[in-house]
């Protein structure tokens, strides 16, 4: 007999006490679930109505294909999961992966677990300069692989930017000299961005209704986030300097 399956809405980091509390995880749906329905350990998790596979407002035409993408570091700390209230950013999680068919929109690859690939969220942001705005407009499915790539600074932060490199290259089919522009230009993007503090507009998530978590504020951001990363590994959380021919060389494993 199928095991009834009433739905939950878990984030992850709270798995292990939703398995303890009686959750049973779904591999195909990829979804925790509670076998019979009103667990009083489990209704914490009660699921939400699915998100709109087109949240309102969203451009699903911006940013297509795989590029560097560096968050201002004005902006560190904004991103969606960090602006959103647990449960509501495993609904988005769910709809993303789910409409782009359990593939990454950048390259096609399929999540898979002993190659440590897992399928993630990323954001495309438009910035406003006159008024200072930036303004999330699509939210993108990308593989770890790819993902690590558009956040090159934090690569280089992890000491794989190599690897980045490589995969960049692998995917957009441009030569290591293009390759070496494109990091270039987007560095000098990045810097100049980072002279401003932006304002940020999230509509695209509250007029479908998700409940949003203030995330630190925007003098803070490069604190919390050098205080984050020493945590994890020791290491400094800024990004090289843009375009120096010293990034590029070390990225292309050369002295």
């Amino acid at each position: 007999m199928a095991v009834e399956r009433h739905w939950l809405d878990v984030p992850y980091a709270d798995k292990d006490e939703a398995k303890k509390s009686g959750a049973r995880w779904d591999g195909t749906a990829k979804r925790w679930y509670a076998p019979r329905p009103e667990i009083p350990e489990l209704q914490r998790w009660t699921a939400a109505p699915d998100v709109p596979a087109l949240l309102p407002g969203e451009d699903r035409t911006l940013g297509n294909g795989l590029f560097v993408d560096l968050v201002p570091s004005t902006c560190w700390f904004t991103n969606v999961r960090f602006c959103v209230d647990k449960k509501d950013w495993e609904r988005l999680r769910r709809m993303i992966t789910r409409r782009a068919g359990q593939r990454c929109e950048a390259c096609g690859a399929e999540e898979d677990r002993d190659a440590k690939r897992w399928l993630e969220a990323h954001e495309r942001w438009t910035f406003d300069d006159t008024t200072r705005v930036q303004t999330l407009k699509r939210l993108i499915c990308l593989c770890t692989d790819c993902h690590t790539v558009t956040h090159f600074g934090l690569a280089q932060v992890r000491g794989i930017e190599a690897q980045a490199f490589a995969h960049l290259i692998k995917v957009t089919k441009m030569t290591e000299p293009q390759a070496r522009q494109h990091v270039r230009a987007a560095f000098a993007l990045w810097q100049r961005r980072s002279a401003t503090t932006w304002e940020l507009d999230l509509n695209i998530l509250t007029d479908a209704g998700i409940t949003l978590a203030p995330p630190p504020g925007a003098k803070d951001r490069a604190g919390v986030a050098e205080d984050t990363l020493r945590g994890a590994g020791g290491k400094p959380a800024v990004p090289h300097q843009c375009g120096s021919d010293s990034v590029i060389r070390r990225t292309l494993g050369r002295r």
